[in-house]
Protein backbone atom coordinates (compact mmCIF):
# COMPACT_ATOMS: atom_id res chain seq x y z
CA UNK A 1 0.00 0.00 0.00
CA UNK A 2 1.15 3.63 -0.36
CA UNK A 3 1.93 6.28 2.23
CA UNK A 4 -1.39 8.13 3.48
CA UNK A 5 -0.27 10.93 1.64
CA UNK A 6 -0.83 9.45 -1.92
CA UNK A 7 -4.05 9.81 -2.68
CA UNK A 8 -4.89 10.36 -6.02
CA UNK A 9 -4.63 8.32 -9.49
CA UNK A 10 -1.59 10.87 -10.75
CA UNK A 11 0.29 10.15 -7.16
CA UNK A 12 -0.11 6.81 -7.02
CA UNK A 13 1.21 6.45 -10.66
CA UNK A 14 4.18 8.85 -9.51
CA UNK A 15 4.26 6.76 -6.44
CA UNK A 16 5.35 3.40 -8.42
CA UNK A 17 7.52 4.90 -11.07
CA UNK A 18 9.59 6.34 -7.94
CA UNK A 19 10.20 3.21 -6.83
CA UNK A 20 11.43 1.81 -10.65
CA UNK A 21 13.88 4.73 -10.50
CA UNK A 22 15.16 4.05 -6.78
CA UNK A 23 15.35 0.30 -7.98
CA UNK A 24 17.38 1.44 -11.53
CA UNK A 25 19.64 3.47 -8.71
CA UNK A 26 20.76 0.30 -7.33
CA UNK A 27 18.54 1.94 -4.13
CA UNK A 28 16.11 -1.47 -4.79
CA UNK A 29 12.05 -0.74 -4.37
CA UNK A 30 11.86 -1.03 -0.54
CA UNK A 31 14.25 2.15 0.08
CA UNK A 32 11.40 4.56 1.55
CA UNK A 33 13.12 7.67 2.11
CA UNK A 34 14.80 7.19 -1.68
CA UNK A 35 11.57 6.79 -2.82
CA UNK A 36 9.76 9.65 -1.34
CA UNK A 37 12.25 11.98 -2.10
CA UNK A 38 11.64 10.92 -5.98
CA UNK A 39 8.33 10.60 -5.78
CA UNK A 40 7.78 14.27 -4.27
CA UNK A 41 10.24 15.49 -6.99
CA UNK A 42 7.92 13.92 -9.73
CA UNK A 43 5.06 15.51 -7.99
CA UNK A 44 6.71 18.83 -8.23
CA UNK A 45 7.89 19.05 -11.80
CA UNK A 46 11.49 18.91 -10.75
CA UNK A 47 12.26 15.63 -12.18
CA UNK A 48 10.89 13.84 -14.94
CA UNK A 49 10.19 10.26 -16.31
CA UNK A 50 12.60 8.69 -19.09
CA UNK A 51 11.62 9.71 -22.77
CA UNK A 52 9.72 6.71 -25.09
CA UNK A 53 13.34 7.25 -27.09
CA UNK A 54 14.98 5.81 -23.59
CA UNK A 55 12.62 3.48 -23.39
CA UNK A 56 13.01 2.16 -26.57
CA UNK A 57 16.92 1.62 -26.06
CA UNK A 58 16.22 -0.21 -23.35
CA UNK A 59 13.82 -2.81 -24.90
CA UNK A 60 16.37 -2.93 -27.66
CA UNK A 61 18.62 -4.61 -24.61
CA UNK A 62 16.52 -7.01 -23.73
CA UNK A 63 15.00 -7.15 -27.69
CA UNK A 64 15.95 -11.31 -27.88
CA UNK A 65 14.26 -11.96 -24.61
CA UNK A 66 10.30 -12.00 -22.96
CA UNK A 67 10.40 -8.92 -21.03
CA UNK A 68 8.34 -10.78 -18.23
CA UNK A 69 9.88 -13.92 -17.55
CA UNK A 70 13.71 -13.69 -19.76
CA UNK A 71 12.41 -16.54 -22.19
CA UNK A 72 14.13 -16.69 -25.67
CA UNK A 73 12.00 -17.92 -27.95
CA UNK A 74 8.82 -17.72 -29.50
CA UNK A 75 8.81 -13.92 -29.15
CA UNK A 76 5.16 -12.23 -29.86
CA UNK A 77 3.77 -8.63 -29.33
CA UNK A 78 1.64 -7.46 -26.01
CA UNK A 79 -0.42 -5.07 -25.61
CA UNK A 80 0.39 -3.89 -21.78
CA UNK A 81 -3.14 -2.17 -21.81
CA UNK A 82 -4.93 -4.99 -23.39
CA UNK A 83 -6.74 -4.47 -27.24
CA UNK A 84 -9.67 -5.50 -26.07
CA UNK A 85 -9.92 -3.06 -23.46
CA UNK A 86 -9.02 -0.11 -25.68
CA UNK A 87 -5.14 -0.09 -25.97
CA UNK A 88 -3.88 1.43 -28.82
CA UNK A 89 -1.30 -0.14 -31.08
CA UNK A 90 1.03 2.20 -30.49
CA UNK A 91 4.76 1.66 -29.58
CA UNK A 92 4.29 2.57 -25.99
CA UNK A 93 1.54 -0.07 -25.15
CA UNK A 94 3.92 -2.88 -26.78
CA UNK A 95 6.24 -4.85 -24.96
CA UNK A 96 7.91 -8.49 -26.68
CA UNK A 97 7.00 -11.18 -24.61
CA UNK A 98 7.17 -15.13 -25.00
CA UNK A 99 4.20 -16.83 -26.43
CA UNK A 100 3.60 -18.65 -22.86
CA UNK A 101 3.43 -15.11 -20.70
CA UNK A 102 0.96 -14.10 -23.68
CA UNK A 103 -1.29 -16.35 -23.25
CA UNK A 104 -1.27 -16.21 -19.53
CA UNK A 105 -1.90 -12.62 -19.55
CA UNK A 106 -4.29 -12.61 -21.77
CA UNK A 107 -6.65 -10.14 -22.11
CA UNK A 108 -5.78 -8.98 -18.53
CA UNK A 109 -3.35 -5.01 -17.25
CA UNK A 110 -0.32 -5.82 -15.88
CA UNK A 111 -1.36 -5.53 -12.37
CA UNK A 112 -4.54 -7.62 -12.53
CA UNK A 113 -2.56 -10.17 -14.32
CA UNK A 114 -0.19 -10.48 -11.55
CA UNK A 115 -2.13 -9.33 -8.73
CA UNK A 116 -1.58 -7.36 -5.75
CA UNK A 117 1.22 -9.15 -4.21
CA UNK A 118 3.54 -8.95 -7.01
CA UNK A 119 2.81 -5.00 -7.70
CA UNK A 120 6.66 -4.12 -7.16
CA UNK A 121 8.30 -7.17 -9.51
CA UNK A 122 7.58 -6.48 -13.07
CA UNK A 123 9.98 -5.47 -15.00
CA UNK A 124 10.86 -2.00 -15.23
CA UNK A 125 10.23 -1.52 -18.56
CA UNK A 126 7.02 -2.51 -18.81
CA UNK A 127 6.03 -1.25 -15.87
CA UNK A 128 7.42 2.03 -16.92
CA UNK A 129 6.12 2.08 -20.60
CA UNK A 130 2.63 1.22 -18.55
CA UNK A 131 2.59 3.73 -16.37
CA UNK A 132 3.34 6.78 -18.84
CA UNK A 133 0.44 4.96 -20.80
CA UNK A 134 -2.05 5.33 -18.25
CA UNK A 135 -0.79 8.51 -17.42
CA UNK A 136 -1.81 9.92 -20.68
CA UNK A 137 -5.03 8.06 -20.53
CA UNK A 138 -5.96 9.27 -17.40
CA UNK A 139 -5.32 12.74 -18.63
CA UNK A 140 -6.99 12.24 -21.47
CA UNK A 141 -9.78 11.04 -19.26
CA UNK A 142 -9.09 13.75 -16.79
CA UNK A 143 -9.25 11.23 -13.86
CA UNK A 144 -5.58 12.77 -13.13
CA UNK A 145 -6.70 14.57 -9.77
CA UNK A 146 -9.09 12.10 -9.08
CA UNK A 147 -9.44 10.42 -5.70
CA UNK A 148 -10.00 6.28 -5.18
CA UNK A 149 -13.27 6.28 -3.16
CA UNK A 150 -14.56 8.34 -6.84
CA UNK A 151 -12.69 5.83 -9.13
CA UNK A 152 -14.36 2.61 -7.66
CA UNK A 153 -17.26 2.77 -9.31
CA UNK A 154 -15.74 3.43 -12.51
CA UNK A 155 -13.29 0.22 -11.97
CA UNK A 156 -14.04 -3.07 -13.01
CA UNK A 157 -11.46 -4.55 -10.86
CA UNK A 158 -13.64 -3.26 -7.53
CA UNK A 159 -14.47 -6.88 -6.55
CA UNK A 160 -11.15 -8.18 -6.01
CA UNK A 161 -10.11 -4.84 -4.39
CA UNK A 162 -13.25 -6.20 -1.99
CA UNK A 163 -12.01 -10.01 -1.92
CA UNK A 164 -8.46 -8.65 -1.45
CA UNK A 165 -9.26 -6.43 1.45
CA UNK A 166 -8.75 -3.49 0.04
CA UNK A 167 -12.11 -1.83 -0.44
CA UNK A 168 -11.82 1.90 -0.71
CA UNK A 169 -7.89 1.74 -0.85
CA UNK A 170 -5.63 3.32 -3.41
CA UNK A 171 -3.98 0.58 -5.27
CA UNK A 172 -2.44 0.12 -8.33
CA UNK A 173 -5.67 -1.55 -9.51
CA UNK A 174 -7.24 1.79 -9.70
CA UNK A 175 -4.66 3.07 -11.93
CA UNK A 176 -5.72 -0.11 -14.70
CA UNK A 177 -9.44 -0.85 -13.54
CA UNK A 178 -11.27 1.44 -15.02
CA UNK A 179 -9.63 0.90 -18.49
CA UNK A 180 -10.22 -2.70 -18.72
CA UNK A 181 -13.06 -4.48 -19.80
CA UNK A 182 -14.39 -7.70 -18.02
CA UNK A 183 -13.91 -10.66 -19.56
Amino acid sequence: MPPPTVKTIRQIIFYQYAKIISESSGMGKKNYGMIMSIYKKLCNDTMSWSSSVREWACEREHGTECIYCGALDKLTTDHILPRSSGGEDIPDNVVSVCKSCNSSKGSKGLYEWRGLDAKDDHHRIAEGKYLKYLYSLHDKQGTLNTEVNTMCPLCTLEEKCIKGGHENKLTVYCIEGCFLKTS
